[in-house]
């Protein structure tokens, strides 16, 4: 009886192991692609289109966003990291330490700068409704990740 019980175990221990790797997500700092840096900074939620008419009043334009989110327990220094559109258009991070599972929202319009909060100041919309990418890039310029929306397949 003891080899039976024995088996089993082997069974549920390998079957454990094959569910662990097949199941569980990766965690954002794997997710590395060649050419990219690995990192525990992402890019979480967009909304690159602001509810409402587009009227170019500051409010529509701070609702169009972009979260930055730490995945890891530890602090990350951001100076001098950028944001940009696939037209190009570049916001750069200033002296703001994202905490450890912290998000900043990268806002298009007008405001003040808090932790929580960052503004682009700008009086345009940045993010394209229909087809765009955010690409976030390390102070070293490196890719750390990138979100695309409107493209055939995604």
């Amino acid at each position: 009886m003891s080899s039976a019980i024995a088996r089993v175990a082997a069974t549920a221990v390998a079957c454990g192991a094959v569910l662990a790797t097949t199941v569980l997500p990766a965690t954002a700092a794997t997710h590395a692609s060649p050419g990219r840096a690995t990192s525990p900074v992402v890019i979480g939620k967009i909304q690159y289109d602001s509810p409402g008419k587009d009227n170019y009043s500051n409010r529509s334009l701070n609702a169009e966003w972009v979260d930055i989110v730490n995945t890891s327990h530890r602090p990350v220094n951001l100076k001098n990291w950028t944001l940009r559109d696939g037209d190009r258009h570049t916001y750069r991070f200033g002296h703001l330490r994202l905490a450890g599972h912290q998000t900043v929202r990268v806002h298009t319009g007008i405001g003040r700068d808090t932790v929580r909060d960052v503004y682009q100041g700008r009086r345009a919309y940045v993010w394209d409704n229909y087809r765009d990418t955010a690409t976030l890039r390390n102070d070293h310029g490196r890719v750390i990740d990138t979100e695309s929306w409107g493209y055939r397949g995604r």
